[in-house]
């Protein structure tokens, strides 16, 4: 069995004020995806000039912040939304989603690609390997604040976390999404969009790869106490709220490599 490292979920302290390690790690998402935009900007035949970088980042975060809030509450507790209306608003009690800081992302670029008079797809195709990282620092901010962890195990590659009231083996899941939905998803992404694609296939093959790395570590993460499962007596909310990304991924790398193909070939990527 694993040691957990124990970090202190807060980073440091300024007097009353405290700093605490998941906040960082947003941080370090949007920073990550700024120096990212940044290079991609720079490329010859980018879609967007790195002033213009600037301002999607910004409404990136008000996407993330907005929709993952909005998404954690309608997805995983509309229960509580029901009892108590305003708790949508009281953010600093806790409580984001991937899925719903998904949809905020796209609303919000498909505002910023109509304000710029710029392709929608070839907008989200420009954004989707900026994305990944920011995950990756998202689930070691999970990991060091104890907080989504794994199901119980006997296995050697289990660690028990000091918050958990049971004091279970369980797998550290945060760190098996950081490495397949943050390192290798952005592998796979960004050197996808390094060469010329069809408008629609990298946003297309990122909702792809999410979906099936989500759908696989839920087999070994534990299902929100609440909650429970789903379907079946196995299926988890996150494993049935992937199944519309990866049909979409589906959808859009369809469309890229076939309507869409002829009218992107000549188009360098976004």
């Amino acid at each position: 069995m694993m040691t957990y490292p124990n970090i202190d979920p807060v980073a440091f302290s300024l007097g009353s004020f405290q700093v605490h390690w998941y906040g960082i790690m947003y941080l370090f998402a949007f920073a990550s995806a700024w120096l990212l935009g940044m290079y991609r900007a720079g490329q010859p035949g980018a879609l967007i000039n790195r002033v213009q970088v600037e301002n999607l980042i910004t409404w990136a975060a008000f996407g993330v912040i907005l929709g993952g809030r909005v998404g954690y509450v309608f997805f995983y507790h509309l229960d509580y939304w029901l009892e108590d209306p305003l708790w949508l608003f009281r953010i600093w009690e806790g409580g984001m989603s991937f899925h719903g800081g998904l949809l905020g992302v796209t609303v919000a670029m498909f505002l910023y690609a109509r304000r710029l008079g710029v392709s929608y797809l070839g907008l989200m195709d420009f954004v989707a390997p900026l994305v990944p990282l920011g995950l990756g620092f998202g689930r070691l901010g999970n990991f060091i604040g104890q907080e989504l962890w794994g199901r119980a195990t006997d296995s050697r590659w289990g660690m028990v976390f000091p918050r958990d009231p049971e004091a279970l083996s369980r797998y550290p899941s945060q760190l098996y999404q950081a490495a397949l939905e943050g390192l290798l998803l952005f592998i796979i992404v960004f050197w996808f969009s390094a060469k010329p694609r069809p408008r629609g296939a990298v946003c297309g093959l990122f909702l792809v790869f999410y979906a099936c790395f989500r759908f696989l570590v839920e087999f070994v993460r534990e299902p929100d106490g609440h909650i429970g499962f789903d379907l079946l007596g196995w299926v988890t909310r996150g494993q049935l709220l992937s199944l519309p990304l990866l049909a979409l991924g589906i959808a859009l790398l369809a469309y890229a490599y076939g309507v869409g193909k002829k009218k992107a070939a000549s188009r360098p990527a976004a």
